[in-house]
């Protein structure tokens, strides 16, 4: 799937009350909605300052990971970098 900047007509990012942390939602228009977990949304910002501010790296690969030691706050569930060659 691609989504085209003209795909996306509305984006809303906030902490929903009774939640501590940032959904992002999309609505697409098709009249559809993504929604994004504030970890999902941290890990795309983190690819993005990578390629993108890095005059030597053109791709970065996030693989999602299950981290039981982790710290307090921080979800189970991962996107984490992974090496290039270790796929």
């Amino acid at each position: 799937m691609l989504l085209r900047n003209e795909d996306v007509m509305e984006v809303t990012a906030e902490i929903p009350e009774g939640h501590l942390h940032l959904r992002t939602t999309v609505r697409l228009a098709d009249g559809s909605s993504i929604v994004f977990q504030e970890a999902t949304v941290a890990a795309l910002v983190r690819a993005y300052i990578s390629v993108k501010t890095d005059p030597l790296r053109s791709r970065i690969v996030l693989m999602g990971r299950s981290v039981p030691e982790r710290k307090k706050g921080y979800a189970e569930w991962q996107l984490l970098e992974e090496a290039e060659g270790e796929r």
